[in-house]
C-alpha cells in the first residue's frame, strides 16, 4: 500500500503522529515542496493509492482524480477540504476521510490574528527590524481601548475573537449575508450593516470562509469607506479581499495598515508589491499550522488510513457533510 503524504513544508508529519501503527506493507513518501501542476501531480501521483493532503495546499480536482487510476483513498486533515472534489471522489469509489477538531489548536488562527492586529497597530516588526540597525522610535501606533473591530463573519473563529476584544476593551460589529441580531446580540456583538462596519471599524478582521459568493467580496468601495487611521487582518482565505484593490488602498495610505497570513496565490510571489510595503505585516498562512495541529491532524490520518485498510472506514466525508461545512 503506497501512501503520499503531499505538502509537509516542514516535514513535521512523520514526528506527529505514529505512523508505525500502519500494517508493514505500508510504503510511505513525503512530498515537501508543492507540485507545481496537475500534470505534474499525476505523474508523482500515479503510484499511490492513499493521498494524504494537509488541509487546502493541493487542488484535487476531477481532472486529476480520473488520472489517478490506483487512488483508493484521501485522507484530508480538517473537517473539510473546498479545493477537493469529494463528490467526483465519491462517484470513482475514493474513501475520503476527514479529521476532528478538538484540543488547544482549535483557537490557534484567533490566536495568530491578534497578533497581526498588534504587530500592525503597534508597528512592532517595523520597529524591531528597525532597532536591528540601531534605530530608536519611528513610528507611533494607537491603542486598541475603545476602538471597534469590525467581525466580516461570525462563525467559529470569529466567535473566539469577541472575548479576547472585550477584555481590551473594544466595542465589537459584525456583518455577514446571512448574520441576524438575533444570532449576533447573545455574543455581545451588534450586527451592522456592510458599509456601516467598514466606516465605523478601526480593525476590520475577516472570518469568512470562501466561496463563489465571498470571493473577491472585500474591494475598492469597501477601503474608500474606512478610516485612513484603520487596519484590516486577513488569516481566513486570501482570495476573500480583491489583492490589487489592497495593495493600491495601502500604497495610497487610503488605509493605515493590513496585518495578512492569507493570499490570493500561495505561496506569494516573490515580485508581489505587498513585500515591499511598509504598512503590511504578512506570515506565510501559518494559521492553523501549530504543533497542537499537526499531532491531532495527522493522529486522526494514522487511525483513519487503519480502519479503511481494516475493511471499517471511519470519519467518512461525504459531498453532503463536506458542503455544508461552507456555511459554518
Amino acid at each position: 500500500m503506497n501512501i503520499a503524504v503531499l505538502d509537509d513544508y516542514l516535514q513535521l508529519s512523520q514526528g506527529a503522529a505514529n505512523w508505525s501503527a500502519l500494517p508493514p506493507q505500508c510504503k510511505i513518501t513525503v512530498f515537501d515542496r508543492p507540485l507545481q501542476s496537475e500534470d505534474e501531480a499525476a505523474t508523482q501521483l500515479a503510484p499511490f493509492d492513499i493521498i494524504c493532503l494537509l488541509r487546502e495546499r493541493m487542488p484535487i480536482s476531477a481532472q486529476l482524480l480520473a488520472r489517478l487510476p490506483n487512488l483508493k483513498m484521501i485522507a484530508i486533515t480538517g473537517l473539510y477540504n473546498r479545493t477537493l472534489d469529494v463528490a467526483a471522489a465519491t462517484t470513482r469509489n475514493i474513501t475520503v476521510s476527514f479529521t476532528e477538531l478538538r484540543g488547544s489548536y482549535r483557537k490557534a488562527t484567533c490566536e495568530l490574528t491578534w497578533g497581526l492586529i498588534l504587530s500592525v497597530a503597534r508597528h512592532i516588526p517595523y520597529e524591531s527590524n528597525l532597532m536591528r540597525q540601531g534605530g530608536w522610535q519611528h513610528t507611533a501606533g494607537f491603542t486598541l481601548a475603545s476602538r471597534t473591530l469590525g467581525l466580516i463573519g461570525l462563525g467559529r473563529q470569529a466567535r473566539h475573537m469577541i472575548p479576547i476584544a472585550k477584555a481590551f476593551g473594544m466595542e465589537v460589529i459584525a456583518w455577514s449575508p446571512n448574520l441576524t441580531q438575533d444570532i449576533a446580540e447573545p455574543l455581545g456583538v451588534t450586527r451592522v450593516e456592510r458599509q456601516d462596519l467598514f466606516a465605523r471599524s478601526d480593525v476590520v478582521s475577516v472570518h469568512l470562509v470562501l466561496s463563489e459568493r465571498s470571493r473577491g467580496l472585500i474591494h475598492s468601495a469597501d477601503f474608500a469607506r474606512m478610516k485612513s487611521t484603520a487596519i484590516i487582518v486577513n488569516a481566513a482565505r486570501g482570495a476573500i479581499i480583491n489583492e490589487n484593490d489592497l495593495i493600491t488602498a495601502l500604497q495610497q495610505r487610503r488605509i493605515a495598515g493590513a496585518g495578512l497570513d492569507v493570499f490570493s496565490q500561495e505561496p506569494l510571489a516573490s515580485d508581489s508589491p505587498l513585500r515591499s510595503l511598509d504598512n503590511v505585516v504578512m506570515t506565510p498562512h501559518q494559521g492553523h499550522h501549530v504543533r497542537e495541529f499537526y499531532e491531532v491532524a495527522y493522529t486522526d490520518v494514522v487511525e483513519n488510513i487503519n480502519a479503511f485498510i481494516k475493511g471499517n472506514p471511519i470519519r467518512i466525508l461525504t459531498p453532503e457533510r463536506n458542503s455544508s461545512q461552507f456555511a459554518s
